[in-house]
């Protein structure tokens, strides 16, 4: 099904449930809210962003998907970095290039690993793999949208920039400040697009 702008093939938004609700299966845990949190909440932007600028800039239903599928790595256990690997890889083999992608760039919205929170559990050949991937990529507006949103919904349903970066902060105790500035930019980048508050978009 060629939906995309860029013409790569992706998954229907069953499929894409279907491939989801199968890695939770093999792997419970919050991710499963959290991952339904932020596909709900990317269509809802999506459609508002297509509503003000009166045009369709963002397809809601590649959004919602992209969205649902960004932690799909984590139906291979409890990992840190090893999530994002395992999410391309796995979508990669699909043949889910775009939803492959979002899986690689959702935790560096500044395009480099340098300011990765987390452990670092794959090999040294895999983290340049991914700096190589990165260095390549070409962020568009769904890059931009999951990042954002990977920041701001929790699992519990709460949605806050500040107060998720806030936790994040205070499990691992640091959060790069220069990552901290570019999601209050991307907030502020789509609040411009919606033209609404993205709190008041996401109740």
């Amino acid at each position: 099904m060629k939906t995309n702008l860029k013409n790569k093939t992706e998954p229907s938004r069953s499929m894409a449930e279907k491939i989801f609700e199968e890695g939770v299966a093999k792997n419970p845990g919050p991710w499963r809210e959290h991952s339904l949190s932020v596909a709900r909440a990317a269509e809802k932007i999506a459609l508002a962003v297509n509503k003000n600028c009166g045009s369709e800039k963002l397809n809601p239903e590649n959004a919602y998907i992209y969205g649902l599928l960004h932690d799909i790595g984590r139906q291979e256990g409890y990992t840190y970095i090893a999530h994002v690997y395992d999410g391309y890889h796995f979508l990669m083999s699909l043949g889910y290039e775009n939803a492959a992608r979002i899986c690689l760039t959702h935790s560096f919205n500044l395009q480099t690993t340098d300011d990765y929170i987390g452990k670092i559990d794959i090999t040294p050949e895999q983290m340049e793999e991914i700096k190589t991937l990165l260095a390549a990529a070409e962020y568009d507006d769904y890059d931009r949208l999951i990042q954002l949103l990977d920041s701001t919904c929790s699992a519990d349903g709460t949605v806050n920039l500040e107060q998720r970066m806030g936790d994040v902060k205070a499990r691992y105790g640091y959060y790069p400040q220069d990552k901290w500035n570019k999601n209050f930019e991307l907030k502020d980048y789509f609040e411009k697009l919606t033209g609404r508050d993205l709190y008041e978009l996401l109740k």
